[in-house]
């Protein structure tokens, strides 16, 4: 029985961007290291950053035994695998795979920030989110994924945002 329940989020704006998405979480799945349990819908969503196609966007709750870095490295490889290269921030990107949380665990160090810091700013992050774990907590915030999602939905609300 894996230990560490962790969501990440998943996105894809280069190529047949589900594809990419559904091969990256089959990557995951088969390295018996992260046990996938629950999948949001797909959801269409504006860039971020540089002019560019629009992305396609899950997330997922997943278990492991692995350690946030050892995660982290597992990640890494399955991006560089399925083609990810890197270009300018936020540019376009065959397979975007962030680690959003990791259990209640709060981590801040030069290679790994978790829970990711950019969580509340993303409504491509949260809307997908919340449709998977709209009542767990943030352990940064300390406040409900279903407060976040509604405090901050007008001032995201230029974030196009869509489900499959």
């Amino acid at each position: 029985m894996m230990k560490n329940t962790i969501y990440l989020g998943l996105g894809s704006n280069v190529g047949d961007r589900a594809e990419n998405i559904i091969s990256a979480l089959s990557f995951l799945q088969s390295s018996l290291f992260v046990n996938v349990k629950k999948i949001s819908s797909f959801y269409a969503t504006s860039p971020i950053g540089p002019k560019q196609r629009g992305f396609y966007n899950i997330v997922i709750k997943a278990q492991t035994d692995l350690s946030p870095i050892d995660l982290l490295s597992l990640i890494k490889q399955s991006e560089h695998i399925l083609g990810r290269v890197k270009t300018v921030k936020w540019g376009p990107r065959v397979i975007d795979i962030d680690i959003l949380f990791f259990g209640k665990k709060n981590i801040n160090n030069s290679n790994l920030i978790i829970p990711h810091k950019e969580i509340q700013n993303r409504l491509f992050v949260l809307a997908p989110l919340s449709e998977i774990a709209i009542d767990f907590i943030h352990p940064g915030l300390k406040r409900k994924i279903r407060d976040i999602l509604y405090s901050k939905s007008l001032i995201l609300k230029n974030q196009n945002v869509k489900i499959m």
